[in-house]
């Protein structure tokens, strides 16, 4: 671990519990029927994040909590009879809707051990309170890196000390879970996506209204955000933090002369529809018939080096083809292969040498592209032709590389590359070949785009930009919440001064100060 770490603790939200199971007694199980029967009906009875609803959500949530806290854990009473029985009450509830009503016994079974996975955190042994671990009792500010059940630790930190919580979502939980749904990549019932889609809704909303600060990675995620209901003073942006140096050496040398195989577009990411890489192959041909020298270098890369930063960005409305036939997930890649290979029959200079398709599909780590930085300086434009994006780090990082792009306008694209690339709508290979054959023909507009993106990039999207944000964060939110233990030395003694003034004093004149 680097020096600033102390500890890593793992909570799993995945197999089978593990700990204590005891059994309760009456008078526990009458605890829990209560409180998860608030939050069944909260998850079941619609409601904007400032109804009542909602305040039942949290009231069942902590109430959960301290049952937890008080007999060790949940594992068994969610994953008993009574929590199906009491999920089901609240499904019948008066003003649920028809999808509740609709749930079997099948689906209330799923819905409760989703749920048990999901609130796992409840049942930590993080929280301490005495002894010579005091977990989470003892610290300054609880930071959740995510949203959902991530934020679970920070939110009862909170509750029972008073621990600041600061929230940072990069790509909304809630979305990704909608996007899910929406694309076909979830085969539960509707009655389940349905609870799990209002769990999540309500866990948010509580998340962000617990919070000390909310710290969304960009503008498109900030207005998810408020939608589900996070105040807007209590919202500042903070940009992702990327490493520059892997892509110095490119940038370096490309920002000034274009860089690349001057007749070659790049592709980089994860072969899926959300991607939309099937718009780009039409747009690719459109191009080829205004520049048949052409080429497109469509680069795939590994979950290890995934450009997105944070896996799946999303996936579009639907995983199907034109004609029907389903092309999500493993058949999506094939379907590029086998389109690229229909729209391009491969091409022999003349009667004596073997023919060459103008699309190549690759791998980073293939001899050719060994690298990430390698991918990105394989050509002279970048094109990112999704439909479906978060926060675009892949398009970052091309930025990075000093190289000009072509983008589609969706999530945080126009936001990220302010102004340094051409961006066009979505689903509009006509106007996508317009833009690639424009920088193309122009290598001096390629030039100057490269150079301003690569130092736009270095300006906002840098590791050093967001822990400095990030530290003046911690001391503003930690400066508003009074020291609650004493520093003691190895005797037991009282360190008087022993935490430096900065840590408690709000403003920007004491940053780097020592009073």
């Amino acid at each position: 671990l680097p020096a600033q770490v102390r500890r890593v603790r793992t909570a799993p939200l995945w197999g089978e519990p593990t700990g204590r199971r005891r059994s309760y007694g009456r008078r526990q199980r009458r605890r829990f029927a209560e409180h998860f029967g608030d939050l069944a009906v909260a998850i079941s009875v619609p409601g904007g994040p400032d109804s009542a609803q909602a305040d039942r959500f949290a009231s069942g949530l902590h109430g959960l909590a301290d049952l937890a806290r008080d007999t060790g854990g949940l594992a068994a009473a969610l994953r008993s009879e009574d929590a199906v029985r009491t999920l089901e009450r609240a499904c019948h509830t008066p003003g649920a809707p028809r999808a509740a009503h609709r749930a079997r016994v099948t689906d209330l079974l799923a819905v409760t051990e989703a749920l048990e996975r999901a609130l796992r955190p409840l049942s930590l042994d993080w929280y301490g309170g005495g002894g010579r671990d005091p977990g989470l009792s003892g610290v300054d500010l609880c930071h959740a890196t995510s949203g959902g059940a991530a934020a679970l630790p920070g939110l009862l930190a909170k509750r029972w000390f008073g621990t600041p919580l600061l929230v940072t979502e990069y790509g909304v939980r809630l979305r990704e879970h909608y996007l899910r749904s929406t694309a076909g990549r979830d085969d539960r019932s509707g009655p389940v996506r349905a609870l799990l889609a209002a769990f999540q809704r309500r866990l948010a909303a509580e998340a962000y209204a617990q919070a000390a600060l909310i710290t969304p990675g960009n503008t498109h995620a900030r207005r998810w955000q408020e939608r589900c209901g996070a105040s807007p003073e209590r919202l500042r942006t903070v940009y992702p933090g990327m490493d520059a140096a892997r892509f110095a050496e490119v940038g370096e040398g490309g920002a000034a002369a274009g860089g690349g195989d001057e007749r070659t577009l790049v592709w980089v990411g994860r072969l899926e529809p959300a991607k939309d890489v099937v718009a780009l192959l039409h747009a690719f041909a459109e191009v080829r018939r205004w520049q048949p020298d052409a080429r497109l270098r469509v680069i795939e890369t590994r979950p290890g080096d995934d450009p997105s930063g944070h896996g799946p960005s999303g996936h579009g409305p639907s995983g199907h083809g034109p004609s029907g036939h389903d092309i999500s997930g493993d058949g999506y890649p094939a379907h590029c292969r086998a389109l690229a290979d229909h729209l391009f029959p491969d091409e022999a200079a003349n009667a004596h040498t073997p023919g060459d398709n103008p699309v190549s599909f690759e791998h980073v780590g293939d001899p050719e592209v060994p690298t990430l930085a390698d991918a990105y300086a394989a050509g002279a434009v970048v094109v990112l032709s999704s439909v479906v994006e978060g926060f675009p780090v892949g398009l970052v990082e091309a930025m990075f590389c000093g190289r000009a792009t072509v983008s589609t306008d969706a999530g945080a694209v126009c936001e990220a590359i302010g102004g340094t690339g051409l961006v066009v709508p979505p689903r509009n290979p006509r106007a996508l070949a317009d833009a690639c054959l424009a920088l193309l023909r122009d290598p001096e507009r390629r030039a100057r785009l490269g150079a301003a993106a690569r130092a736009r990039a270095l300006e906002l999207f840098t590791a050093e930009q967001n822990v400095v944000a990030f530290r003046g964060i911690y001391l503003e939110l930690m400066s508003h919440c009074p020291v609650r233990r004493e520093e003691v030395g190895a005797g037991g003694a009282p360190l008087p001064f022993a935490r430096p003034a900065e840590a408690h004093i709000p403003g920007r004149w004491t940053a780097g100060r020592r009073l």
